[in-house]
């Protein structure tokens, strides 16, 4: 089943990349699909956490949030920046537990950290992630454990 939906994704994506819609070039599309994966499945590089199927349904949600997050964390950085204080940020380290049980769940919260403006996930753990956060509030955030209830896992898809 893994291998059917990752084929179809796969020749869908081709096909919205190419545009064409000729036969020849579909059957073409098919073949270069096809020997790709033929080769990955000789290579076992189509395990448990290569393409997710489950979580696709609660990635818009997601896309919808993280873009939210980088906006408003933007919107931060700028206002801090051309601020007229002496010192208005505050850098500081921070251990954020990680509650991901999965891998992949652990390295897309890693991930949307650094995405954000003003934040880098530094070091990533099994339990925690190590964060450098530009001010005390982003630091804040964070440790409210908000964008790790986000992120889909697949733990809470079962």
């Amino acid at each position: 089943m893994k291998t059917v939906s990752y084929s179809i994704l796969l020749f869908v994506f081709w096909l919205l990349l190419s545009g064409h819609f000729d036969p020849l070039l579909i059957g073409l599309g098919l073949a270069s699909v096809a020997v790709a994966v033929i080769l990955s499945r000789r290579m076992n590089v189509i395990d448990h956490e290569s393409y997710p199927i489950h979580l696709t349904a609660k990635f818009p949600a997601f896309l919808v949030y993280i873009f939210g997050e980088i906006f408003k964390a933007n919107i931060d950085v700028i206002k801090r920046i051309l601020s007229l204080k002496k010192n208005p940020i505050s850098p500081q380290w921070v251990d954020i537990p990680v509650q991901k049980n999965s891998d992949m769940g652990r390295v897309i919260y890693a991930n949307s950290i650094t995405l954000t403006p003003g934040t880098v996930s530094v070091e990533l753990t099994q339990d925690k992630v190590t964060v450098h956060a530009l001010t005390k509030e982003s630091a804040e955030e964070l440790a409210s454990g908000k964008m790790a209830k986000a992120i889909p896992d697949q733990d809470n898809s079962t």
